[in-house]
């Protein structure tokens, strides 16, 4: 039997500190060519710094680096680059308006007399494309106008435009549905076929058992498991690590669905909805204490439906009615007032105001009632912020920390808090745990479940369908901005669903 290969990357005891914080601990990984190796932990592991350090974007406060058998530092990302590794953010950092070619090959134009090659870098960039499987994508295409998927393509090509060697991918499914998904896989495999290592971050644990060659695990800054078969490890004791504890059941239990009451008014009424090309007419409702899910591929209109309820975009026609109230519609000052609150699909670039504090992402939607003659109750302001962050169990229990530092998994509770500060009536929730890991994930549906359980009506979206299954009473089956089935969440399985969207017509 052929011996491994000798590691293209070592980290030896890296450590780094931030004003408050020890995010890495003395932790140690190795990655071999050709090898896929996943590196778990829940939101605040340290998965983020450590990955940062390897790219270049952090320096060690100490611990070794060594690349190729040799001992290096690493000063910057285009030191990193120059070296062959590359790195592939969850929240990808393409430049939306101009076209394919000059993303992939920014800051590494093609050259010559000092101008810019730019046939050579478009025949290039053409290449890569096909590489990856996805000829059909135009190097002169302008970026914004790509799907999720393309977009991640994209940011791939850019990475083997630098003949990478060493390629980290933060989440790279987390906004792809199943076929795209499968063609993610298809390209890990053909690049670790032709000897690139992969270091892969995921929250979704059956993907480690897909493509995962071996797993480390991060815990509180230090690496509690090293280099696990990614195949024979069993999913509970991965979990266990995460987090501590085991957690066999992530879902609450859904309570008995109580006696149907047709004279009571819906929580949310949705009649005739409808916004031209992006969804068709819609009827729905939503019970005080009830979780509606709504489920389809990405681009089946979900979020369409929920930004539209939320007055975000303006409906072509229809209406919607929250405690019996109609809503102005393309209204979201009215909706708000009504009782409505959204939890949006990217909550870093919609929700949040990442450079302000906890309290004032959290009082943000509720200032008038710290507001008299003009001026601002800070304190009550800041009591009441942090009232909310405590009963979610918020960390860190510090309401000046500014937003940005949060885990994804913190930076959705402060979300929710706000609507919670707010005593929203209706609460629509667009992917709630993207980004989030296994731990935090049960914290939040547990949390959406009382919500519920206290009369608020949540319509939820999500492209985890098992989510969607394990959450709501009652689901809502979209495909092609069409509901094709409707039904209570026990009734349907897994199975049934994807059948549903991806070859069910309407009903």
């Amino acid at each position: 039997m052929a011996s491994a290969p000798p590691p293209i990357l070592t980290l030896t005891g890296i450590s780094k500190s931030f004003p408050g914080v020890r995010a890495l601990q003395g932790v140690d990984l190795d990655v071999v060519p050709g090898e896929v190796h996943c590196l778990l932990g829940q939101n605040g592991a340290g998965k983020s710094t450590l990955i940062k350090v390897v790219s270049g974007a952090h320096q060690p406060d100490s611990g070794e680096i060594t690349w190729r058998n040799e001992q290096t530092v690493i000063r910057s990302p285009s030191a990193a680059m120059r070296l062959g590794i590359a790195t592939i953010y969850q929240e990808l950092d393409l430049i939306e308006h101009v076209s394919v070619t000059e993303n992939v090959f920014l800051g590494n134009e093609r050259s010559k007399a000092g101008f810019v090659r730019r046939g050579s870098a478009r025949t290039a960039t053409a290449e890569l494309l096909a590489r990856l499987g996805h000829p059909e994508i135009s190097p002169d295409r302008i970026v914004s106008t790509l799907s999720a998927a393309g977009r991640q393509i994209v940011s791939m090509a850019r990475a083997l435009s630098h003949d990478a060697q060493l390629i980290i991918m933060d989440e790279p499914s987390a906004v792809l549905d199943p076929d795209e998904v499968n063609n993610l896989f298809r390209i890990v495999d053909s690049l670790t076929q032709a000897g690139v290592a992969i270091v892969y971050i995921s929250h979704r644990l059956e993907e480690i058992r897909r493509i995962g060659d071996r797993v480390t695990v991060l815990k509180d800054g230090r690496a509690v498991a090293r280099g696990l078969p990614a195949s024979t490890t069993a999913t509970r004791d991965i979990v266990a690590l995460m987090t501590g504890r085991d957690i066999e059941h992530p879902f609450p239990e859904r309570p008995e669905p109580p006696t149907a009451d047709t004279s009571a008014t819906p929580a949310l009424s949705v009649q005739g909805l409808a916004r031209d090309g992006e969804f068709a007419a819609l009827d729905l409702d939503v019970a005080p204490g009830e979780i509606v899910g709504l489920a389809g591929l990405v681009g089946s209109g979900r979020s369409e439906i929920l930004e539209t309820i939320y007055g975000a975009r303006r409906p072509t026609a229809g209406s919607v009615h929250v405690d019996g109230r109609k809503l102005r519609p393309g209204n979201v000052i009215d909706a708000v007032r009504a009782g409505v609150g959204l939890a949006p699909e990217e909550r870093k670039a919609q929700a949040l105001f990442l450079l302000e504090s906890i309290t004032s992402n959290v009082s943000i939607s509720s200032l008038p009632r710290f507001s008299t003659g003009g001026w601002l109750d800070r304190r009550g302001e800041r009591k009441a912020a942090r009232e909310h962050t405590r009963e979610l169990s918020l960390r860190p229990d510090n309401p000046d920390v500014a937003i940005r530092t949060l885990s994804g998994g913190n930076q959705q509770k402060a979300v929710l808090a706000r609507w919670l500060l707010r005593d929203c009536k209706v609460l629509l929730l667009d992917e709630p745990t993207r980004g989030v890991d296994v731990g935090a994930r049960a914290e939040l549906y547990a949390l959406i479940r009382r919500l519920a359980d206290q009369g608020v009506g949540v319509l939820l979206v999500s492209s985890e369908i098992p989510e969607v299954l394990g959450l709501a009473d009652r689901i809502l089956v979209v495909r092609e901005g069409q509901v094709v089935h409707t039904a209570p969440a026990p009734e349907l399985d897994e199975h049934r669903v994807l059948d549903l969207v991806m070859e069910g017509s309407p009903a």
